[in-house]
Formats: structure tokens, C-alpha cells, sequence
């Protein structure tokens, strides 16, 4: 794993809001995260969270327009709860001090991994934020998202906006089916060249859940196979929002409470 980040590649992140590192995984190991998401993906049999029987593409209470949605990629969220194998990948302290690194914070915890596979002809993912949807507001969350096929710009890969997470805030302004309804919020951008993703099997980015992004459409006869995980620096609160936490685990907080739970939110790494 090509882990150890450089101080150039930390301050292009600081800048920019995201980070392209080429050859982050090594074939033999992109074989293996390969197997082992496959594995737990089936195991799950399209169940969507490890604490419902909703399954990918079906309305989930977070994504207004399940019927597009659910053509824009099959989406399972938590791996981690649900196949050991899976957990060792995800809570490597290797990856947990990349992300600490590049957000300049002293701890990082899983916030969510997801499976995600944008299949045969998929549609795009239009222009949004990360961290507005999640259950803390906090402006150094961010992602990784690994890249276990290659992906071009015919097949969907990712867009940034560099410098956007910047300007942005919590404000909700949702995602739809329509590439441009971010710029209703942020009318600034709509004239910013974005920077694609193009990348190899293999590689990865991370960006910042305030970084405005999007991903094209699959227009291709062949999966789009990538896996990613959220992070949430260490001490960020509770702030309301549900959005991927279990029912009975949502009802145990309340607004102001610092997410530290292991069993839903695992520390990974601290200096």
C-alpha cells in the first residue's frame, strides 16, 4: 500500500479539497479488496444497511429520487458491520493516519464505507456535498474512494471543483437527478472548470465532504467497480441527522453528544 503522504501531496489537498494518489494499492492487493468486497456484497444480498431490510435502489429516506437513484449504482453501506475481512480493510491504521494527515486533525473514525458499483449504462451522480447529509457538521470530514476497476471518462469516473470546500457550508441543498441544481446555491461554480479522476485499478483519491463533486454517466457495457469510506475526525457531535445511523442507536442521542461509539464508529487512528 502506498500510504505515506508527502508534504507537496498535503498541501495540494489543503488547497484543492481533494487528492489523486496514483498506485495506491498494488495488483495483488487490488485483487484481493476485490474478492473480499465482492464476497461481503453478495453475502449481503443487496441489503443496503446492516440494521434494515431496505436494499440498494429502493427509497431509503435519504435520497429524495429513489427510482433515478437506483440506477445511478448499486450502493451497500457498512461492509464493515457485516464481514470481517472487509473490517480489516477498512480500519487499517495505515489509511486511518492518511486521512488524519490530510484533514490535520489528531484522530480519525469511521463514519461509513460503501460499496459502490455503477453498473452497465448507469446514470451520473449530479453536483454535491458529502457532509450536509451526515449526522455532523464538521469541515475536515472527508473520503476515500479506491478505484478497484479502472476508471475513464467514459465509465463515470468522479469530478472535483478545487477550492470549492472552501466557500461551502452545511446548508442541505440536496441531490437530484439534474447535473447543475447545486450552482442554485452556489451560482459561483457554474462556471468553474471541474478536474476529472481518470484513474487505474488500484488508485484512489480523497476528497473533502464540503468539496462540490459529481460523477458521470456508465457509458460503457461494463461495471464501474469502486470502494470508499467516509471518515470523521475524532470528537465531532451529534448534530440531529440520522442519515446512515440505526434506529435504536439514533434514538440514544441527542444533539451535542460526541460520536465515539466503537461499535458504530470505530477510532482507527490517533497520533
Amino acid at each position: 500500500m502506498n500510504h505515506n503522504l508527502s508534504q507537496d501531496q498535503i498541501a495540494s489537498y489543503r488547497k484543492n479539497g481533494f487528492l489523486i494518489i496514483d498506485d495506491f494499492l498494488n495488483p495483488d492487493e487490488v485483487s484481493h479488496w476485490k474478492k473480499t468486497i465482492d464476497k461481503a456484497v453478495t453475502d449481503r444480498k443487496g441489503t443496503k444497511f446492516p440494521h434494515s431490510e431496505v436494499k440498494s435502489g429502493e427509497d431509503d429516506g435519504i435520497n429524495d429520487n429513489a427510482d433515478y437513484f437506483g440506477k445511478v449504482f448499486t450502493q451497500i453501506i457498512n461492509l464493515w458491520m457485516t464481514d470481517d475481512e472487509v473490517k480489516k480493510l477498512i480500519l487499517d491504521e495505515r489509511i486511518g493516519k492518511m486521512a488524519a494527515d490530510l484533514a490535520q486533525v489528531d484522530g480519525i473514525r469511521v463514519w461509513h464505507d460503501q460499496s459502490l458499483i455503477k453498473q452497465p449504462w448507469a446514470n451520473s451522480t449530479a453536483w454535491h456535498l458529502d457532509t450536509p447529509f451526515w449526522s455532523f457538521s464538521h469541515r475536515e470530514a472527508l473520503s476515500i474512494w479506491i478505484a478497484l476497476e479502472d476508471v475513464t471518462l467514459q465509465n463515470g469516473c468522479l469530478y472535483f471543483m478545487p477550492e470549492s470546500n472552501h466557500k461551502t457550508d452545511f446548508i442541505e441543498p440536496g441531490i437530484g437527478a439534474n447535473m447543475g441544481d447545486i450552482f442554485d446555491t452556489y451560482p459561483e461554480y457554474k462556471n468553474v472548470e471541474p478536474v476529472p479522476s481518470v484513474i487505474k485499478a488500484g488508485s484512489c483519491s480523497f476528497h473533502n465532504g464540503l468539496n462540490i463533486h459529481a460523477a458521470g454517466v456508465n457509458m460503457t457495457p461494463y461495471t464501474r467497480n469502486a470502494m470508499t469510506c467516509a471518515f470523521m475526525p475524532d470528537g465531532a457531535t451529534f448534530n440531529g441527522k440520522q442519515n446512515v445511523l440505526s434506529d435504536a442507536y439514533f434514538k440514544t442521542l441527542k444533539i451535542g453528544d460526541i460520536l465515539n461509539n466503537e461499535a458504530h464508529n470505530p477510532l482507527i487512528y490517533h497520533k
